[in-house]
C-alpha cells in the first residue's frame, strides 16, 4: 500500500499530492490553515470558556507592561526609582496577581463544569441506549428489529431498502438478530464486556445465514456485515478483556459466510452487482436490474476489510471492480448520476446530488483511501469532490443537478445530506463543513428533529416526506467538528440532539421514528443504526480524555 503522502487532516502521516492548478493549491493551503487556526483558537476558547475571561486576561497583561512602564518612566525622570513609585508599583502588581489568581480559579471551576456536564451527557446517552436495547432484548431478540409502540418485533431485513410496495417478501423468514448484530460495538465503546460476550457466544452457536430471504445487497453489507467486522476487531484488539475466556473468531466466521453469499451478486455484464441478492438461492430470475450509485459504489470498505481479515481477495476485487466501473460512468463534468441498470451500464436518472441515492458513494470513497491508503481512491475523490463543489453548492446548501449539462434540478435537502460536513472534515474543509452544519441544524431546530426532505427554495417540508427514522448523520457531522475544532458549541448541539431525542421519540418501549415531524405523530419502528450509530456517536464525542486531533 501506498504510504507515501500526508492527508489534509490532523494526525496521520499520509497525504494526498497537491493538484497542479495554483489556485487550487492556494485553496488546499487555505484549507490547511484553517485546520490548524480551528484547532488552536477553539482549544483557547474551551479552555477560557468566554469572552468575559479573555478581556480580563488582556487586562491583566496590558496592567502589567502599564506598571512596568511607569517604573520605567519614573527612573529615568528621576535619575532612580522613588519610594512612592515603588510602592505604587508593588500594589499594582499585588493587584495584578490577586486577579491572576482569581481568572485561574475561574478557569479551573469551568474546566471542572466543562467535564461535569460532559459527563453527564455521556451518562444520559448511556442510558438512552439500554432503553432501547433491553427493549429490544424483551421484546423484539432474536428478530431483527423492534417496534417500540406495540412491544413487538418486526423481521425488517428483507423489507430495507426495498420502496416498491415491499415486493417479493418472504413470509417464512423469521429474523437474523439484526439490531443486536449492529449493536455489538456500542456493547463494546460502553464497556459492557459481559454482555458483548454474551451477544458473540449466542451469534456464534445460533445465527445463521441460510435463510431464504431476498435481502438488498447495500443495506445487508453496511449492517450486517459491517456490524460483524467492526465488533470481531473490537474483540481481536483486547480479547482478554473483552471476551474473557478467549475468542474463536466466531463474528469473522459470520462475516465471511455472509460475504460468500453476497458475491453472486456482482456477476452482471458489468460487474456491477444486483442490489438483490436471496441469502439461500441467489439472484432471483427475472431480478431487476436497477439499483443506486450508493448502493454499488459503497461496499469497499466492508468487502476490502474482510479480505484483509480472511486473506480471500474475492471480496475486494469484486467490490473494487463494481467502484471502477461505476467511476468509468461518470459525466465529462465528473459527476454521477442517482440509479443505473447493472446490466447496460446506462443511466437511469441523470439528477443527482450528495443526498439520497449518492451520498455514501463519497463517503465510502475518503474513508476507503483513510483505510487502505491506496491512492486511487484519493484520486476519484478528489475530482469527485471538486464537482460536487463546482455545480451542486449553492452558498452553504447543495441542490441537486443532472449529471450531464450541471444544471440545477431540485433545490431541496434530504436528511442523508447531513454527512456531509463530517466528510469535509476528513479532508480539512472545516469553514465550509460549519457552514453547511449550522444550516442543517436550523433545519432541526425549526421543526425539532429532521424532516426526511426540506424543498430549500420555498422553505418548506416536502409534502410527502415528513418522516424521520432516527438517522444519525447529523450527530456524527456534529462528532467530526467538535473533534477537529474542539469548539464547545458543537457540544452544546450534541446536547440539543439528545434532548429533542427524549422529548420527541422516547417511548416506553423504547425509541420511534417519527412519522410526520409537523405533528410529530410517531411510527412504531426503532431502526438497529439507531443503537450502532447515533447514540455511539454522541457517546464518544463526550469523552472525559479529550480524543486526540
Amino acid at each position: 500500500m501506498e504510504q507515501t503522502r500526508r492527508q489534509w487532516w490532523v494526525g496521520d502521516d499520509r497525504q494526498p499530492s497537491f493538484p497542479h492548478s495554483p489556485h487550487i493549491q492556494l485553496c488546499l493551503f487555505h484549507h490547511m490553515t484553517n485546520i490548524i487556526y480551528s484547532m488552536y483558537i477553539h482549544r483557547f476558547q474551551e479552555q477560557y470558556n468566554n469572552l468575559m475571561m479573555m478581556m480580563m486576561m488582556k487586562i491583566i497583561l496590558a496592567g502589567w507592561r502599564g506598571c512596568v512602564n511607569s517604573e520605567t518612566e519614573s527612573s529615568r525622570a528621576m535619575g532612580g526609582l522613588s519610594s512612592s513609585s515603588s510602592s505604587c508599583c508593588r500594589h499594582r502588581l499585588l493587584l495584578l496577581l490577586s486577579s491572576l489568581c482569581w481568572l485561574m480559579s475561574i478557569m479551573s471551576m469551568s474546566n471542572a463544569l466543562l467535564a461535569e456536564e460532559k459527563e453527564s451527557l455521556r451518562e444520559d446517552v448511556r442510558r438512552m441506549f439500554y432503553h432501547a436495547y433491553d427493549n429490544y432484548m424483551l421484546h423484539a431478540f432474536p428478530h431483527d428489529e423492534l417496534k417500540p409502540l406495540s412491544q413487538t418485533f418486526t423481521d425488517s431485513l428483507g423489507e430495507l431498502g426495498n420502496l416498491k410496495q415491499l415486493e417479493h417478501l418472504t413470509y417464512t423468514y423469521d429474523g437474523s438478530a439484526l439490531t443486536l448484530i449492529e449493536s455489538l460495538s456500542s456493547l463494546a465503546i460502553m464497556g459492557n464486556n459481559t454482555e458483548f460476550k454474551k451477544a458473540v457466544l449466542w451469534l456464534g452457536e445460533n445465527l445463521s445465514f441460510d435463510k431464504d430471504v431476498r435481502v438488498n445487497v447495500f443495506e445487508c453489507n453496511i449492517r450486517l456485515l459491517g456490524g460483524l467486522i467492526s465488533a470481531h476487531l473490537l474483540a481481536k484488539e483486547s480479547p482478554s478483556s473483552i471476551m474473557s475466556g478467549g475468542y474463536a473468531d466466531q463474528l469473522l466466521l459470520l462475516a465471511e459466510d455472509l460475504g460468500q453469499r453476497l458475491l453472486p451478486a456482482f456477476n452482471t455484464p458489468t460487474g456491477i452487482p444486483y442490489a438483490w441478492i436471496n441469502l439461500k438461492h441467489g439472484v432471483r430470475v427475472n431480478e431487476t436490474t436497477e439499483t443506486s450509485t450508493s448502493g454499488c459504489g459503497s461496499l469497499i470498505l466492508e468487502m476490502g476489510a474482510l479480505t484483509r481479515l480472511t486473506g480471500d481477495p474475492r471480496f475486494e476485487v469484486a467490490a473494487l471492480n463494481a467502484l471502477r466501473r461505476l467511476w468509468s460512468m461518470r459525466s465529462s463534468l465528473d459527476l454521477m448520476g442517482t440509479t443505473l441498470d447493472v446490466a447496460t451500464g446506462q443511466w437511469i436518472e441523470h439528477s443527482s446530488g450528495i443526498g439520497a441515492g449518492v451520498d455514501s458513494f463519497y463517503e465510502y470513497l475518503v474513508k476507503a483511501y483513510i483505510l487502505f491508503g491506496s491512492e486511487e481512491y484519493w484520486q476519484m475523490f478528489h475530482r469527485a469532490y471538486l464537482a460536487t463543489q463546482q455545480h451542486f453548492r449553492h452558498g452553504p446548501w447543495y441542490h441537486e443537478a443532472d449529471m450531464r449539462t450541471g444544471r440545477a434540478t431540485h433545490w431541496q435537502f434530504t436528511s442523508l445530506q447531513a454527512f456531509w460536513p463530517a466528510v469535509q472534515v476528513l479532508i480539512g474543509d472545516i469553514s465550509a463543513a460549519n457552514l453547511t452544519h449550522r444550516e442543517f441544524f436550523h433545519v432541526w431546530e425549526k421543526f425539532g428533529v429532521f424532516p426526511e426532505r426540506y424543498l430549500i427554495d420555498r422553505g418548506m417540508i416536502h409534502p410527502t416526506e415528513k418522516y424521520y427514522p432516527l438517522r444519525p448523520e447529523l450527530a456524527e457531522s456534529t462528532f467530526y467538528l467538535y473533534q477537529a475544532t474542539k469548539d464547545p458549541w458543537y457540544l452544546e448541539v450534541g446536547k440539543r440532539i439528545v434532548n429533542s431525542l427524549n422529548i420527541f421519540t422516547r417511548v416506553k418501549g423504547g425509541f420511534a421514528s417519527v412519522k410526520n415531524v409537523v405533528s410529530m405523530e410517531l411510527e412504531d419502528h426503532q431502526h438497529s443504526f439507531f443503537l450502532s450509530e447515533t447514540f455511539v456517536i454522541i457517546f464518544v464525542q463526550m469523552p472525559i480524555v479529550e480524543l486526540a486531533c
